[in-house]
């Protein structure tokens, strides 16, 4: 489990074709020295298990799933990557729950500048967006967001100079890609009602 705030940019220093799975590995500075074999690390938002660990390189293996529903399977050597590390107990909640469980992929369809602060707009599947609210919140490239304006295949949120600062949002371009994961709460309240609907209106008794 994460909270959507970003750790560090880490440096993507090896993508290694392995059989139908990918070896990735990061240099995630001070979060990596951190870590041991086995710890979950969310890097661009997407939870991944730690196999190897050198000073501050961290090694991943991406399966397939991971490949085809994520924008990791793009990452080249040199890319800037978002760095989370677990949430561990006692430690302060900044954003929301992020599980690090990718729903999609969206791109940047707009970027509009207001001062030190700047609108962004993503194209995302309409899938998604049904599982969204305005003002709730969503984990955009593994960055806790609050959304400001939503449409049937889009949605906005504000980014503040920190942001910007300090994640990939502040330098991805029109057309980039971004990893999605939309609130927990939005997915089970969608399924609660489609399963009422299934029902005709019913609720649900054990058998």
């Amino acid at each position: 489990m994460f909270t959507g705030i970003v750790q560090t940019l880490g440096m993507v220093t090896l993508v290694e074709r392995r059989g139908a799975g990918v070896r990735l590995a990061v240099d995630a500075a001070e979060v990596g020295r951190r870590q041991r074999v086995g710890d979950s690390v969310a890097v661009n938002g997407v939870c991944l298990t730690v196999v190897e660990r050198s000073d501050s390189v961290l090694a991943f293996d991406l399966a397939p799933e991971t490949l085809e529903k994520t924008n990791l399977g793009q990452l080249r050597p040199s890319d800037r990557v978002n760095i989370e590390e677990a949430l561990r107990a006692g430690a302060p909640m900044g954003g929301h729950f992020v599980q690090g469980h990718v729903d999609g992929v969206g791109t940047i369809r707009e970027r509009i500048r207001r001062g030190e602060f700047e609108r962004v707009w993503f194209q995302v599947p309409r899938e998604l967006t049904r599982e969204m609210v305005r003002k709730g919140s969503v984990a955009v490239d593994g960055v806790s967001l609050t959304i400001v304006e939503l449409e049937a295949d889009g949605f906005s949120v504000e980014l503040i100079p920190h942001t910007l600062a300090v994640t990939t949002l502040g330098f991805k371009g029109l057309g980039e890609s971004v990893n999605i994961e939309t609130d927990i709460l939005g997915k089970y309240v969608l399924r609660a009602v489609q399963a009422m609907d299934l029902s005709g209106g019913q609720r649900f008794r054990d058998e």
